[in-house]
């Protein structure tokens, strides 16, 4: 997915953030981005005060919205270098291409793993034949150093590993949940520690969860509301803990709950994203912008019908690497 947002006014990293005062460990609430004619989102990373868990960078939340009048998600074929994206839906279906030649339909329960590295494009859309109704999110992971200049590739999984827990089950999308067997271990390539999972809760239900001391974790709720280690928390808002924390203790509201858990090592290198690139430096997003615009490096996505996405001007300020806090 791309930030399609034009403007530069206002951002951090490119992207459009949450203005929220609020202190990087509590809560984080999601705001709405427009993406393209038909889709809005919210987004819940990167905020001012906390720009990443573990080396996640950056998430969306769309739906749950009715797709059967208009085109759905359409979002033309887009550059992205130095990340991997992560697509999960809870309902609908979202076709996926690629300039490696990768073409796939993901459906609720498959994972969509794309790694950029040195660079990839992309589109996403809803099929002509489709549910009625679409809903998911979308993650990018920041790539390190030794990772982040290697090949593109692209991963779909249909079958996951689901643990069972009290009164509900997780579906673990990337990594695995600490004191687990490694049977329950997701095949998804990753680059850094990290964790993302899907949490179902029947209404009422209490659940502790065991966390990485050394990671820090998010809990974004996609539906329903819960307590989160005694904090009420309504959906489209995310739960920052941070690392040190042994158990993370969820009691579900009385129609249940969806929730994303997502944790990580902390990612200590400082970063510049802007648009759909994550780099070091103003100068690599500028040869980076350079190269999708003169229509090098990236390849050519075959099948979308419908002209590439152009790339934003360049802020009038230089971009300045940032931590993932502060």
């Amino acid at each position: 997915m791309s930030d399609l947002g034009r403007e530069s006014g206002g951002t951090v990293y490119g992207c459009s953030i949450a203005e929220t005062d609020e202190p990087a460990s509590v809560l984080l609430p999601g705001h709405d981005v427009p993406l393209g004619r038909y889709t809005t989102v919210r987004r819940l990373l990167p905020q001012r005060r906390r720009r990443m868990v573990g080396a996640w960078c950056f998430v969306d939340h769309f739906g749950p919205e009715d797709v059967t009048t208009g085109e759905g998600m359409r979002v033309p074929p887009h550059p992205h270098t130095g990340l991997q994206t992560v697509t999960w839906l809870v309902a609908g279906e979202v076709l996926h291409r690629d300039t490696i030649g990768s073409v796939a339909t993901i459906h609720p329960g498959d994972l969509n793993l794309m790694t950029a590295g040195r660079g990839i494009a992309h589109s996403e859309e809803s099929p002509a034949q489709r549910p009625p109704t679409l809903h998911g999110v979308q993650l990018w992971v920041a790539l390190p150093s030794q990772a982040r200049h290697g090949e593109p590739a692209f991963e779909h999984h249909e079958h996951l590993p689901v643990v069972d827990v009290a009164g509900g089950r997780l579906t673990v999308l990337v990594g695995a949940l600490h004191g687990t067997a490694e049977s329950a271990r997701s095949p998804a390539t990753a680059y850094t520690p990290l964790l993302a999972a899907e949490l179902l809760l029947d209404a009422g239900a209490d659940v502790d969860l065991p966390l990485d001391t050394t990671y820090e974790h998010a809990v974004l709720l996609l539906a329903g509301d819960a307590t989160v280690d005694g904090d009420h928390v309504a959906a489209d808002t995310m739960v920052y803990v941070g690392p040190g924390t042994q158990v993370l203790a969820l009691r579900a509201g009385e129609s249940g709950v969806r929730a994303l858990l997502l944790g990580g090592e902390p990612f200590e290198e400082q970063l510049v994203m802007w648009w759909n690139f994550v780099a070091r430096s103003h100068d690599e997003i500028v040869a980076m912008r350079g190269d999708w615009e003169a229509g090098r490096e990236f390849g050519t996505v075959e099948g979308y019908a419908g002209d590439p996405l152009p790339a934003p001007a360049m802020p009038t300020v230089r971009l300045k690497p940032r931590g993932r806090s502060g």
